[in-house]
């Protein structure tokens, strides 16, 4: 509230004396009756001068602040770090009014820039199909009872606005091909090109002005889907300010309160859902209708898919004598004819194939740890060590990969090891699903255990029946303890003197 008006209202309104307003207010009867008569509109105080220790390095203060704030935000040094700097030339004064010497200029700083420059910004319009604009956040999700950080893609049409979200575990190529994989096939289309800022997983150098070095894999993804890519100047996020504000949005609309779910895959299910479920609910503000409404027209504009982009990031890796890659600080197995052997790794979000001579070997269900601690994992396929064990049975006894078995196979070793020549007859046993459907050969060795003959001979035969078509459950024969004949043999041997009678004729 002005003092003035205060004292004039007091004095005028409320014929109040001066004393009792020398006693609310606490000004001197004198000042009072100086601002009664005086035409002014608030009383003024005149400041003391009072000069600063900070004063004569002012200019200097001003200087680095200039430069500081044309560094990225990690890269500007604090208040604290400039008062240090600032005492190294002689400052001798407190902290504290560095520290307000900063914060004054950081708002005027902000003043300027609401009114001109970087601080006013043109509204942006767009064509239908014409751009989509992409960008990444972080959120917190529980995944399988466990509180988990997530990298979130983010894809938005510049026109309709209507954008798709999933979640990764990292921030790489892999994870940025298929996050724009599966953003067109929601979206329905794909733009004619796209906006991102200078992430690393597409630009490796930027250049002066708009030019940038991209990224080869990128390149062939965006050449793929044939869109046209533009990235941002640096420190500009305005310029994709639509899929910025999409980001906090989306914080508050699925993020808030914490969503839970068994895995990420029924975590990005759901954020489907719930996307295209918002499309009906949001008003698009600059066009009549919905979201929906203004997508379902921007669809007939939007380029069809077509052919899902392959997607996987390759790395040239050498097999360990041992038949294990290492990716991640995680191992793998690999077929043991490759052993000691390069071979192509392809990672993909959620695989990794493993391919060599032009065809696939193997695939494995890849392993994410971002804890770093600990030796790392190791997955092993017992099938790919089925030719190791041909030439070294002994290696059955204490094989690890062999611990991964079926545990009809772990039954029938446990019957097989315990007399000599098991270790052999096991491997041999093993490699018959090499020839044969795994399934076929399990079941006979379920047979053989059920019947408690579990060796090879039993096994194999009931292999071959299985795979003839054969019944293999025969009736039991029901046979007597004892035969009956019904001409018991005598010892006589007179009964051979009839051959000689000449009545029967027999061939000589």
């Amino acid at each position: 509230m002005d003092l003035l008006s205060v004292i004039r209202r007091w004095h005028l309104r409320e014929h109040l004396p001066i004393r009792e307003i020398e006693r609310r207010s606490g000004l001197s009867r004198n000042t009072i009756r100086k601002y009664l008569r005086a035409d002014t509109v608030e009383p003024q105080f005149k400041a003391p001068d009072r000069p600063s220790k900070l004063d004569r390095f002012s200019e200097k203060l001003t200087g680095w602040l200039c430069v500081e704030a044309r560094k990225s935000r990690k890269q500007r040094r604090t208040a604290k770090q400039l008062y240090k700097d600032l005492g190294a030339l002689g400052y001798d004064g407190s902290y504290g009014r560095v520290a307000a010497f900063v914060r004054e200029w950081k708002a005027e700083r902000q003043r300027e820039q609401r009114s001109s420059g970087r601080g006013t910004f043109v509204p942006l319009a767009f064509q239908p199909g014409e751009a989509f604009q992409f960008d990444w956040s972080e959120d917190y999700a529980l995944l399988g009872g466990k509180t988990v950080k997530l990298q979130v893609a983010h894809t938005k049409l510049s026109h309709s606005k209507a954008f798709a979200v999933r979640a990764y575990l990292l921030q790489t190529h892999e994870m940025l091909f298929d996050a724009l994989t599966n953003a067109f096939r929601v979206l329905g289309g794909v733009p004619q090109r796209g906006i991102f800022d200078n992430m690393k997983t597409a630009v490796d150098r930027i250049g002066t002005g708009k030019a940038r070095q991209v990224n080869a894999r990128f390149a062939a993804m965006a050449s793929h889907y044939l869109f046209a890519p533009e990235f941002c100047n640096p420190a500009s996020g305005w310029e994709k300010g639509q899929v910025e504000k999409n980001v906090q949005d989306a914080r508050r609309r699925l993020w808030q309160p914490m969503p839970s779910f068994p895995d990420i895959d029924a975590l990005n299910a759901w954020l489907e859902e719930q996307c295209i479920a918002q499309w009906d609910d949001i008003q698009h503000g600059g066009l009549p209708g919905s979201v929906a409404d203004v997508h379902a027209e921007e669809l007939a504009s939007l380029m069809p898919v077509g052919r899902p982009f392959d997607g996987f990031v390759e790395h040239s890796k050498r097999v360990s004598p041992t038949c294990l890659v290492t990716f991640e600080r995680n191992r793998y197995s690999v077929p043991a004819s490759f052993a000691n052997r390069p071979v192509s790794l392809r990672v993909y979000p959620d695989r990794l194939v493993i391919a060599a001579e032009g065809q696939i070997l193997c695939e494995h269900a890849r392993i994410i740890d971002r804890s770093h601690q600990g030796p790392g994992r190791t997955i092993y396929d017992w099938r790919h060590y089925l030719a190791v064990v041909q030439r070294k049975p002994g290696a059955l006894r204490n094989g690890a990969p062999f611990l991964e078995m079926p545990d009809a196979f772990r039954r029938l070793q446990a019957h097989l090891l315990k007399r000599a020549g098991g270790d052999r007859e096991m491997a041999e046993i093993l490699a018959l699903v090499l020839q044969h459907d795994e399934q076929a050969v399990l079941h006979a060795v379920e047979l053989a255990l059920e019947a408690e003959v579990p060796t090879k001979t039993h096994i194999l035969n009931l292999l071959h029946r299985l795979l003839d078509g054969k019944p293999i459950d025969v009736p039991p024969i029901d046979a007597p303890q004892a035969l009956n004949l019904d001409c018991e043999p005598e010892a006589n041997v007179l009964r051979y003197d009839s051959l000689r009678d000449g009545r029967r004729r027999h061939a000589s």
